[in-house]
This record gives C-alpha cells, sequence and structure tokens, in this order.
C-alpha cells in the first residue's frame, strides 16, 4: 500500500460535505473518527479537547435554530454584499451558496454531529487558543473523508456561542469551537478546486514568487 498517496488523494478528494443522508452511522465508525481526533497535536499535550457527539434530534433541532438565525442575519447579507472570490464564477459561488442554505435547512437532519469544544481555556483567549482544537478538527474531517463519510467545518454557531453552549449544557471555562455534521454524502468525493500556489505561496517574504525550482 502507497500511504503518501492514499493519504494525499483524501486530502486532496475531501470535499466540504453540506448534502448529508440521514442513514444512521455505526458507532464503530464513529469511535474510529474521535480516535483519528486524539491523535492530533496540541499545546503541551495538555489535551483541553473535548467532543460532544450529538444525535438527539430535538437538541439538534434548538441548535439549528440559531444556526439558521445566524445565516440569515449575517452570513446571508454579507453573501449579497462580498465581491466574487478570485477565479471563481457568479454561477459556482451561487451554487456554493446553495449548498450553504441546503445545510442550514437540514442541519438537524444530519446523523451525527461531533462538536470540539477546549475546557479551562485561557482567559482571555488568544490566538492560539484555537491551536488545541482545529487540528484535531482537521484529523476528523481526513478520518471521516477516508471512511467515505461527508463532513464539513462549520463555527457559525459561535456568533450565538452562549445559546448553543447552553443548549449543550457546556459548563463555564470551556467552549465549543466547531460543529462538524457528518454523514453518507448524497454527491460524490472530488479533486478541490484552489488557487494556484504562485498565487498563494511567497518565498522569504512577503509578495516574492515562490517556485518549486
Amino acid at each position: 500500500m502507497d500511504i503518501e498517496s492514499d493519504v494525499l488523494n483524501v486530502m486532496g478528494t475531501m470535499r466540504a460535505m453540506r448534502r448529508l443522508k440521514p442513514d444512521a452511522i455505526s458507532d464503530d465508525l464513529i469511535h474510529k473518527i474521535l480516535r483519528a481526533a486524539i491523535a492530533a497535536p496540541n499545546a503541551g499535550n495538555r489535551q483541553k479537547w473535548r467532543f460532544v457527539i450529538v444525535k438527539d434530534r430535538s437538541i439538534k433541532q434548538r441548535v439549528q435554530h440559531y444556526y439558521k438565525k445566524a445565516l440569515d442575519e449575517y452570513i446571508a447579507p454579507q453573501y449579497k454584499e462580498d465581491p466574487l472570490p478570485a477565479g471563481v464564477t457568479r454561477q459556482q459561488y451561487d451554487r456554493q451558496f446553495s449548498a450553504v442554505e441546503y445545510l442550514t435547512d437540514h442541519f438537524h437532519e444530519a446523523p451525527v454531529w461531533i462538536v470540539a469544544c477546549l475546557d479551562r481555556l485561557d482567559h482571555p483567549e488568544t490566538i492560539w487558543s484555537g491551536a488545541s482544537i482545529y487540528p484535531a478538527v482537521q484529523n476528523i474531517l481526513i478520518a471521516a473523508r477516508a471512511l467515505g463519510l461527508g463532513a464539513v467545518l462549520t463555527t457559525r454557531h459561535t456568533l450565538y456561542s452562549a445559546e448553543v453552549d447552553a443548549i449543550l449544557e457546556i459548563p463555564p471555562g470551556a467552549r465549543s469551537y466547531a460543529i462538524i455534521p457528518i454523514g453518507y454524502p448524497m454527491g460524490s468525493f472530488g479533486p478541490v478546486q484552489r488557487r494556484p500556489l504562485k498565487d498563494v505561496v511567497y518565498l522569504d517574504r512577503w509578495g516574492a514568487a515562490y517556485s518549486k525550482d
């Protein structure tokens, strides 16, 4: 087995899957994903991460209320005003936003959520606070893709973090950083579309041309 090719293929085809089937996922698969999550690097190996697995539809519906509220009040107006990203057509951008709207309306139907949290936070939170949870989130996404499951990183609920954390009974001194809905995808995995490296990578200093040569 060519491990390098397998890993890079998983990463290169790990599209954000926002259209998920409501079909149940086995606990064995979720357990594998969680084992991958806690293999991630974290500050001082303190392992302050905590993961809330949400299956209860009534809880998900309560959270979905704020998820949609955030779309209507913040995300949608911004979408209408923002210029198109470089290299993206209006049709592509609208298709992506359609997927965002679909996920919003069906957020509570994803069979499993993994809510990624940190316990015993630094106060006040700093720019590096997320460094101990987002590597684990990335491992969750990679593991889900490797197992044939669709997933997507969402942080929109943090616009109403107090309300959502209360629903999930997250205690003072801890907070949620991401909700990852997981399910079997309706669409197909495929190569992700990204800008070329020359547009986003510099050598030694900002703006200096980078070349693999």
